[in-house]
């Protein structure tokens, strides 16, 4: 492979990832906007299903109207032979067979908007109980970012803070070694004094017992005072 080809396929592997990560990123606000596109669906769903009802209830009050229809005209040419008027029960039978008509056409709406009822309802109560589950997960996916989120903040201030008390610990122990020079110099300066004006010859006749360290005890104060009397 080429050296081009070798940059060209380096630079579309970086342009596939940079655009998954900004998908990833941007994953549960369009989960979001799915999900409220599909609620409008459903919605629309609904308003559907109230009109397809709306239809078969009226569909079903003509052919139950037909259906008393039939059963009236049945009665009235029953009586009719009943009392020897053939012409008229014709007439009823008549009657019953186009109301027989209409209802069984009326029967074939019927049925059908029962159907589409049926199946409207069974698919919109498929897609909201698909839909809860969906935003079930959403739930449970939004805490667990925030979750990761919070532990990621925890975890980045814990290494700052160690950092920081790394770095809290060693400018104290500089402080402390400055402290020590600082007194070994003012201890040196001290002695260095001392020796210059004689007092540090004084003080070690002083701690021989050779000479007098120029200051009388109580005891020898009281010593004195009776010797004098």
């Amino acid at each position: 492979m080429s050296v081009w080809k070798k940059l060209f396929t380096a630079i579309k592997g970086g342009a596939n990832e940079a655009a998954e990560a900004v998908a990833d990123s941007q994953a549960l606000r369009i989960l979001d906007q799915e999900i409220r596109e599909a609620k409008a669906e459903l919605r629309r769903s609904d308003e559907a299903l109230v009109g397809i009802v709306a239809k078969r209830k009226l569909s079903q009050q003509k052919v139950e109207s037909f259906n008393l229809g039939i059963t009236e005209y049945e009665t009235y040419a029953r009586n009719a032979m009943e009392k020897g008027q053939q012409d008229l029960a014709l007439e009823c039978a008549q009657k019953v067979a186009n109301l027989r008509n209409e209802q069984q056409a009326e029967q074939t709406y019927l049925d059908q908007f029962t159907q589409s009822e049926q199946t409207l309802r069974t698919n919109i109560a498929q897609a909201k109980d698909k839909l809860r589950q969906l935003e079930q997960q959403v739930d449970v996916v939004k805490a667990n970012e925030a979750v990761q989120k919070a532990q990621s903040a925890v975890s980045s201030g814990h290494v700052g803070a160690n950092a920081k008390m790394h770095t809290a610990a060693s400018s104290l122990e500089r402080i402390k070694q400055r402290q020590a020079e600082k007194a070994a110099q003012l201890e040196a300066s001290a002695e260095m004094a001392a020796e210059q004006s004689g007092s540090a010859l004084d003080k070690k006749l002083a701690d021989a017992g050779i000479k007098s360290g120029g200051t009388a005890s109580a005891e020898d104060e009281l010593a004195r005072i009776l010797g004098r009397q």
